[in-house]
């Protein structure tokens, strides 16, 4: 057939990406739809090291990654670009996922056409528009235009229904992540190699309990990263733990990172981890420290206690089930959690074997449904 109706399907960052991999395979194994992948290349080298091991292959890259770009430059960008896209394919619906840049864009841009919208992990709601920030706006924007609208979890979905979204748009699916870290923790089984990239750290710091951290957050850009990096150093003096570290290709981590604590033999300071990997680094680790909203998610699907240096997480169900902590970036607060955790095994049981609200692993056949049932 050649009049089926196309989904076109948005994304820019890794995240995004490892979020909704599991979408295009659960729609491209349908038959009553096309589909066509957009990627907009907001991260670059993450990007595309999911695409290669989610084995997509996009139709159209509109590259839009330069250093250091301003947040309304890189709108600009994609505004014109996934325009000029969405011109050429005339999609039947849009779908975009969480709250990047690339997502609040790809809806505007549809709105603009009279495009229906779907919207993949809605309703996330920390309900302080700078923290995080540009986020939380992106996805108050997001909800205002999609018509379906995926929640993760009934607190996601209970949002929605109190900004007075339509209750008929609203599915609580669980979140893709789950679907992700299902699919790569059973390919990594029968392709080890595709992890072994820290086999020499697993080495190395063998009888140490592992830390693994990540941030990347902009409202953490400062004085935030700063305190970070001082816990860290505070931390690493413990001859019982390690500090495995991915640090983000922003210059505004790395700096600060690279300068504090780049000659701690302690902490493994290393280049972003493709997905296999940084799902070997959750498997591996005793305790995440993080400011990521998807970490929230998939550690507790391994098990392993989450402290979220942020002051707010749209993710309050981790918090509420007890899998996650906020704890902010203030330094001395850092620390005592994360001592708490390594020297408190009550405390450690309580968080690592609390229940994982995010979902079940198949939110992806769940909405690809919906999706399709949507174009008749």
């Amino acid at each position: 057939m050649n009049d089926k109706p196309v989904v076109l399907i948005i994304f820019g960052t890794r995240p995004e990406a490892i979020k909704l991999f599991p979408v295009v395979h659960a729609l491209r194994a349908r038959q009553d739809v096309k589909v066509r992948v957009l990627v907009t290349g907001q991260h670059r080298q993450m990007l595309d090291q999911v695409l290669e091991i989610g084995e997509i292959a996009p139709d159209h890259d509109l590259n839009v990654m330069a250093p250091d770009q301003t947040l309304d430059s890189l709108t600009a960008k994609l505004l014109t670009g996934i325009g000029a896209v969405m011109d050429a394919e005339k999609p039947a619906r849009v779908i975009v996922q969480g709250d990047t840049a690339t997502a609040m864009v790809g809806a505007l841009a549809a709105y603009y056409r009279k495009i229906p919208v779907s919207h993949v992990e809605a309703g996330l709601r920390s309900y302080n528009i700078y923290q995080p920030w540009p986020e939380e706006v992106n996805r108050k924007i997001i909800g205002t235009i999609a018509d379906q609208h995926f929640a993760p979890t009934d607190v996601s979905a209970a949002a929605l229904r109190a900004e007075a979204v339509p209750g008929i748009g609203i599915y609580v699916t669980g979140n893709t992540v789950i679907d992700a870290l299902h699919w790569v923790t059973a390919k990594i089984e029968t392709h080890p190699e595709l992890a072994s990239g820290l086999s020499e750290y697993e080495a190395r710091f063998a009888g140490k309990r592992i830390i693994g951290v990540t941030t990347h957050r902009r409202e953490n850009f400062g004085e935030g990263m700063e305190n970070i990096a001082s816990a860290l150093e505070q931390i690493a003096v413990r001859e019982d733990v390690a500090i495995i570290f991915p640090v983000h290709l922003n210059p505004n981590v790395r700096k600060v990172m690279d300068a504090r604590l780049g000659a701690n033999s302690n902490i493994a300071m290393i280049e972003p981890l493709d997905y296999p990997h940084f799902a070997r680094l959750l498997a591996i680790s005793h305790i995440m420290l993080t400011d990521s909203g998807g970490v929230q998610e998939e550690a507790p699907a391994l098990g392993k206690p989450v402290l979220v240096m942020r002051d707010r997480t749209e993710r309050p169900e981790g918090v509420t089930a007890g899998t996650a902590k906020l704890v902010g970036t203030d330094k001395d607060r850092i620390i005592s959690e994360i001592f708490t955790l390594l020297d408190d095994e009550a405390a450690y049981s309580t968080m690592a074997r609390a229940h994982n609200p995010f979902g079940d692993g198949k939110a992806a056949i769940r909405i690809a449904g919906l999706v399709a049932d949507a174009c008749r």
